[in-house]
C-alpha cells in the first residue's frame, strides 16, 4: 500500500471513528446519498466503517433508471439500508398555472418539493445527518465545516468535505469501487434526468448538473428555496 492510499484510509478511520463517538453519545445518526458517481466514497465510509447508519435516497420520481438499478445493486452489495423518501405531494399536482411541469418552470420549487419536504421528517427524527459534499463541488460548497449546525436543527456532518476529485478517483481505483452504469456515458454527475446532461466525464463532479441555467444546488445543502 502507498503512503498516499494509506493516507486516504486514514482519514477514513477518522470520519468512521468520529460517526462511532456520536453513536456512543446516544446521538441519532442518519446518511443522505443521491447514488450518483460522487456517492461512492461516502457509501464505502459508511459501509466499511458505520454500516449501522441509515441512508435515505430521495425517490424523486425524475431519477434514471441506471441510477435506481445502481442504488438497488450498490445496497445489496454493501449491506446497507437504504431508505427510499418521497414528496408528500404527487407528481401529477407538481405543476405550475399554466400546466407545466415545475421542473420546467420553476425548478428550485420542483427540488423543494421532491428533495427538502421529504426529509423534513427524518431530520426532526435525528441529531446528526451525514453528508458527502465536497469543497471542490463549488463555491457554496467551499465555504462549510466539516461539522455545522443546520437550519433545520440538527448538526451536519460531512465528513468528506476536504477530499479532492483526484483523491476520490485515487481511492475508487485502489479499492475497486463500483461505478455508476452512467459515467461510461460521459456523466460525471448525475441527478434527475430532466435537469442533468453528458459533460464528458473527469473530475468535474458538478458538471452537467443545470446546464444553461444559474442553479448549483437543490436547496438540502443551500441555495435554492
Amino acid at each position: 500500500m502507498s503512503s498516499d492510499l494509506a493516507d486516504l484510509d486514514a482519514r477514513l478511520d477518522a470520519a468512521g471513528a468520529h460517526l462511532a463517538r456520536y453513536r456512543a453519545a446516544g446521538m441519532r445518526v442518519f446518511a443522505t446519498s443521491s447514488f450518483q458517481p460522487n456517492s461512492v466514497l461516502l457509501l464505502h465510509l459508511l459501509a466499511s466503517r458505520a454500516p449501522w447508519v441509515p441512508v435515505y435516497f430521495l425517490d424523486t420520481g425524475y431519477h434514471f433508471p441506471e441510477t435506481l438499478l445502481w442504488r438497488d445493486a450498490v445496497a445489496r452489495q454493501t449491506g446497507l439500508r437504504v431508505v427510499d423518501l418521497r414528496s408528500p405531494m404527487p407528481r401529477s399536482q407538481q405543476r405550475d398555472g399554466e400546466g407545466r411541469l415545475l421542473f420546467v418552470s420553476d425548478p428550485d420549487r420542483c427540488c423543494h418539493l421532491n428533495k427538502v419536504l421529504p426529509l423534513l421528517p427524518v431530520q426532526a427524527g435525528h441529531d446528526v445527518w451525514v453528508t458527502g459534499v465536497r469543497a471542490t463541488q463549488s463555491a457554496q460548497r467551499a465555504a462549510m465545516d466539516e461539522e455545522e449546525p443546520d437550519p433545520s436543527g440538527i448538526l451536519k456532518y460531512n465528513p468528506l468535505l476536504r477530499w479532492t476529485g483526484a483523491e476520490v478517483e485515487a481511492l475508487r481505483a485502489a479499492r475497486d469501487l463500483p461505478r455508476h452504469p452512467l459515467e461510461g456515458r460521459g456523466y460525471a454527475s448525475v441527478g434527475c434526468a430532466p435537469c442533468t446532461t453528458a459533460s464528458g466525464g473527469g473530475l468535474d463532479d458538478r458538471g452537467g448538473r443545470w446546464s444553461g441555467q444559474r442553479k448549483t444546488e437543490c436547496g438540502l445543502h443551500g441555495g435554492a428555496r
